[in-house]
């Protein structure tokens, strides 16, 4: 055999390697743990009632599509409406572009043209707008990092940083914070 032979066998025999090695890698993550390609399980166009600890509805969720992460059992939403319950009976109507919910459902992620509606009927009816808010159901909290709009008959508030507390309906701007008074608007 010649030294050609020998060197293209030689060539083959390490390109069948690399090739081999590249297929074997092409499904792990950076970490070597095997990378999660799809959700265990997606749902479309639901509605779900999720139940606290008390076995009490923490929240009701509608969405066009659920995608559940099989690894931390997490979920993700596309265009979400949430209706938190208050003490009263009504609902604060939370919607969003995308949405996060913890595994055991004590954390809500918002993101993207949030918008919330204080329960109904109600003598002071609020709306806030913002791009992330983040809610707490077991505690009746809700809270934002980033500028929030809060409008109300009469008056509207901007700030920065957002807590309200669900449960007794009231909330506060953390800082930036500017208001505007329309009596017209009452």
């Amino acid at each position: 055999m010649t030294w050609r032979g020998v060197l293209t066998i030689v060539l083959l025999f390490a390109a069948m390697i690399t090739g081999w090695s590249v297929w074997r890698q092409r499904d792990k993550s950076d970490d070597g743990k095997v990378a999660t390609l799809r959700s265990d399980y997606v749902l479309n166009t639901f509605e779900i009632v999720t139940l606290n600890s008390q076995g009490t509805e923490a929240f009701t969720l509608r969405a066009p599509r659920l995608d559940r992460n099989p690894d931390d059992k997490t979920m993700t939403l596309q265009t979400p409406l949430f209706l938190f319950p208050d003490k009263d009976g009504g609902y604060w109507r939370t919607r969003s572009k995308t949405g996060w919910v913890s595994a055991n459902g004590d954390e809500v992620r918002l993101r993207g043209a949030v918008k919330v509606d204080s329960p109904q009927p109600s003598s002071n009816p609020v709306v806030m707008t913002t791009e992330q808010l983040n809610v707490f159901p077991d505690t009746k909290r809700a809270t934002s990092p980033v500028l929030v709009t809060v409008i109300q008959p009469g008056s509207t508030m901007r700030g920065r940083g957002m807590q309200v507390d669900m449960a007794s309906k009231r909330y506060e701007l953390s800082s930036q914070v500017s208001t505007r008074y329309d009596p017209s608007r009452r």
